[in-house]
């Protein structure tokens, strides 16, 4: 009798432990399938103390053959208990995944350190191109209210070459001393103030002209800074993506100046263009700061340029240390002594970027400064439609750049030489202007969309270039493709000063527009492509081994 009186509780345990199941399960079944957090975790706290006290029973601590009952009911499989607890399981992992989608922002907080720094490299240079542009807009405005005339106004806009190609050399040897980091910062500082300052001075020529030659140094400095950073940060796998989406920048920047300034002028006046776009830059380098507390803190992708690379990911072939913002003199001249200046000018592939510079150069400047006025006088076009059409030339160069990086990645991740790559890309920047200017410049009858369209089209492919040359300077020497970039970029300013100006007196004495604009344009990129194809290489050079040897010899 003991015994069957001690099996009752257990008895009653296991009938009620069923139903308790059920009714369990049937909540369960009543919730919807993507139940509210709270509830399906109500639910399950619900069914698991129900298992609970089921496999425990209300009687756990007897002894003897209550002991014995218990054990025998506890290892009763249900099936169902084991997808409900699985369910609930993966409930909980949902729960976490949206969590962790919650809490990452900024959006950009997971990527990379190279690609958040390459990002904002990118809007340095929009800002730059902005405000390269605004000048060209606010020009006319300026000009009715000082009286200026087209030589004035010339002299004022050609300023900025001055400063631009005096910055080059002293850009790419900084950003090699100090860091492209640091000189990036600076000049995108420089440029801003020296922007948001003309207003002011606007009255007196001397201080005007002084203006845009400080927004020229700064924006010189620039192209160096990001080469730098490019060549310390990007393996070559990436390195075309990298230089268009920096470099890319400046079509971006083109368009965005040439669609805001005017709206902004005929609202606010000339002078709010320029108090607009410097703060912009101002508060470019406010979250710059940012970004750089983020890298210090996540050192994961960061690289140690004070170690020799294996040659494993890509990134620098040679021990290169950053020296601190506090340099002495004697360091900076020792530092000028140690480049390799005399090697750098041995190399044909040294020259052959520094002519291809100076050819697309010609091209990029004469026909973006002067193409507007092209359109107005030549097309019969009115200055509205001379301006929009003027904005076609850097969209397209946009959408070229989308295409001309990733494939020129791809055709190096599969094999393909880099040099043979880097000249495809540069062939099709030199011949795609030039057969599109030939057409243009030749009397054929066409309608004006079609010569807009061919001028666009073959200044958009000139884009390749990103991909060509201006991965070159990266290819074949990464601890100088600052410096060598502020050599060619030197040269390349060269028609900024000299190729503007040269084209109005060309079409004041020969009143042809294809032999003043279009032919010597064409005449540079034919030659340019001629001298590529034989002499440039991506092949890597030691230009410090070099040196050492050439001082061996001298020494015997």
């Amino acid at each position: 009798m003991a015994s069957t009186s001690a099996l009752q509780p257990e008895r009653c345990c296991l009938l009620a432990a069923p139903r308790r199941r059920r009714q369990a399960h049937h909540l369960l079944r009543m919730l919807p399938p993507r139940a509210p957090p709270a509830l399906s975790f109500l639910s399950r706290r619900l069914f698991r103390r129900g298992a609970a006290r089921f496999s425990s029973g209300d009687g756990g601590g007897r002894a003897g053959s209550a002991g014995a009952v218990e054990k025998r009911s506890v290892p009763v499989p249900v099936p169902e208990v084991a997808e409900v607890k699985r369910g609930g399981d993966r409930g909980d992992e949902e729960e976490e995944e949206e969590g962790k989608l919650e809490l990452t922002w900024p959006p950009w907080e997971g990527l990379p350190e190279r690609y958040r720094l390459m990002g904002a490299t990118s809007l340095a240079f929009v800002i730059c191109n902005m405000d390269k542009v605004n000048l060209s807009v606010a020009i006319i405005p300026m000009s009715h209210q000082y009286g200026w005339n087209s030589s004035t106004a010339g002299l004022v806009q050609s300023s900025f070459f001055w400063g631009y190609a005096l910055s080059q050399l002293p850009g790419g040897w900084l950003a090699k001393l100090i860091g492209g980091r640091t000189v990036l910062k600076v000049g995108v500082l420089v440029w801003s103030l020296s922007t948001a300052i003309i207003p002011a001075v606007a009255g007196f020529m001397p201080g005007l002209v002084l203006s845009r030659i400080l927004v020229g140094i700064g924006e010189g400095v620039s192209p160096s800074a990001a080469t730098d950073l490019i060549a310390r940060t990007i393996p070559i796998q990436e390195r075309s993506r990298a230089v268009a989406v920096v470099f890319g920048g400046l079509s971006f920047g083109s368009v965005l100046g040439y669609l805001f300034a005017p709206p902004i002028i005929q609202n606010l006046g000339w002078e709010s263009v320029f108090y607009i776009f410097g703060l912009l830059g101002v508060i470019w380098c406010i979250v710059f700061e940012s970004i750089k507390e983020l890298q210090s803190s996540d050192n994961e992708d960061t690289l140690n340029l004070e170690q020799t690379d294996t040659g494993s990911n890509g990134i620098i072939s040679s021990p290169t240390s950053l020296k601190s913002s506090d340099t002495s003199l004697e360091e900076m001249k020792d530092s000028i002594k140690d480049v390799p200046w005399r090697e750098f000018f041995k190399s044909k592939a040294v020259w052959a970027m520094i002519y291809a510079h100076f050819c697309g150069s010609w091209g990029h400047y004469t026909c973006l400064s002067w193409l507007p006025t092209f359109f107005s006088e030549e097309l019969d076009l009115n200055l509205t439609e001379a301006a929009w059409v003027s904005i076609l030339p850097p969209l397209g160069s946009m959408i070229i750049t989308s295409i001309a990086a990733p494939f020129a990645d791809n055709l190096i991740s599969t094999g393909v030489d880099t040099t043979k790559v880097r000249k495809i890309c540069q062939t099709i920047a030199f011949l795609s202007p030039a057969a599109f200017m030939m057409l243009s410049s030749v009397d054929l009858g066409l309608p004006p969309w079609v010569i807009v369209a061919f001028l666009t089209s073959g200044l958009a492919l000139s884009s390749f270039a990103l991909a060509g040359l201006y991965c070159t300077h990266q290819d074949i020497s990464r601890e100088y493709a600052s410096i060598l970039l502020g050599i060619t970029n030197t040269v390349g300013a060269v028609p900024g000063i000299v190729g503007v100006a040269l084209t109005g007196y060309l079409v004041d004495t020969t009143h042809s527009w294809s032999i003043s604009l279009f032919a010597p344009s064409i005449f540079f990129y034919l030659t340019g492509t001629v001298v590529w194809l034989t002499f440039a290489s991506s092949e890597p050079q030691d230009f410090n081994k070099s040196a050492s040897e050439s001082l061996a010899e001298s020494n015997q």
